[in-house]
């Protein structure tokens, strides 16, 4: 009986094995087909697109090159221009081509007085006044964007209020003159070293910096200038680029502060002595008393002049674009 009872628990679990493979098998095989079918559906079917993403691709493709043209027109004419002959510029017959190919305004530009001198002050201006501008503005956005911070609800007003009303041009005049500072490379740095906007954009910046990195650098052992400077720093690069291209191309073009304060021409910025050389070739453009060449210098020297300060910034451009988005989407004002 015990023999009997035996082989039929025998039996049993080989035909309960037999059942478990065969049934996993189909499995498997239903598998298998099944990825073959997404295989070939990916392979060599397409979705079909609607009538209306269609069109609303074409619309959109269309829209974006318009927009584009317009947006690079200006830009192209102006280089056009600084290239044109004079006869050309008067006629109207310049578009985006140069007619009259000539260099005869930027041989004059560069080459007449100390221009590489001017342009070594301006890259100093640029780089001296952005390194303090984002260091200083980052160092009063930090604790600003902090909620515990004893009076915040009163800093943040009156910071913002300094956005309307400003000292005006005398006074600021009288403080440079005071502290003699005229002639100096902090007369032409200091009057714009903290934009408020930009303060403003970097606190809501910090804000969102999680706290538990800041947590984590003080149970190490770093004070609050430690965690700032070796973990909030180094971890907010999209919006320290942001803040580099805006403060650099605010200086990089500044010639008013040096209008104000620099009487020593060894320390003009490149910026101002463009203008000065746009005004003395519009007060020497009569056609009866001036020369082809100052003509031809007057009728375009303005868009040489354009080309010669912005083809700086469009070179530094291309390196930081791709925090330039993301910096101005997370310190974005949250309201």
């Amino acid at each position: 009986m015990t023999e009997e009872i035996k082989s039929l628990s025998e039996e049993i679990e080989e035909t309960t094995v037999e059942t478990i493979e065969e049934t996993t098998e189909k499995k498997d095989d239903k598998l298998k087909l099944d990825y073959g079918k997404e295989r070939k559906l990916k392979k060599g079917t397409k979705v079909k697109e609607s009538w209306q993403y269609n069109v609303f691709r074409v619309f959109n493709v269309i829209l974006m090159t318009i927009i584009c043209i317009l947006t690079l027109y200006p830009f192209l004419y102006l280089v056009a221009q600084s290239f044109s002959s004079e006869a050309a510029i008067i006629k109207g017959q310049v578009t985006i081509f140069p007619v009259g190919f000539n260099f005869t305004t930027y041989k004059s530009v560069i080459t007449k007085g100390e221009f590489l001198g001017y342009y070594k002050n301006t890259i100093l201006y640029a780089v001296f006044g952005t390194f303090f501008s984002v260091l200083f503005s980052a160092m009063l956005a930090y604790p600003l964007s902090k909620p515990q911070l004893i009076l915040n609800k009163f800093f943040v007003p009156f910071i913002i209020f300094t956005m309307y009303f400003g000292g005006g041009l005398i006074p600021n005049y009288i403080l440079m003159t005071s502290l003699g500072l005229r002639n100096t490379i902090f007369s032409f740095v200091l009057p714009g070293l903290i934009g408020t906007y930009y303060v403003l954009l970097m606190k809501s910046f910090f804000s969102s910096f999680p706290h538990e990195l800041e947590e984590a650098g003080e149970i190490d052992g770093l004070s609050k200038y430690g965690v700032f400077f070796r973990i909030v720093l180094p971890n907010s690069k999209p919006i320290i680029a942001t803040m580099v291209l805006f403060y650099m191309a605010g200086y990089w073009s500044n010639w008013f502060n040096a209008f104000l304060y620099l009487e020593d021409r060894s320390k003009w910025p490149v910026a101002y002595h463009l203008r000065q050389i746009i005004i003395g070739a519009a007060t020497s453009a009569d056609p009866g008393a001036a020369s082809l060449e100052n003509m031809q210098i007057a009728s375009n020297i303005k868009s040489c002049s354009m080309v010669l300060m912005a083809v700086p910034i469009i070179c530094v451009y291309p390196f930081i674009q791709k925090y330039f988005v993301q910096g101005m989407m997370l310190g974005g004002v949250k309201g």
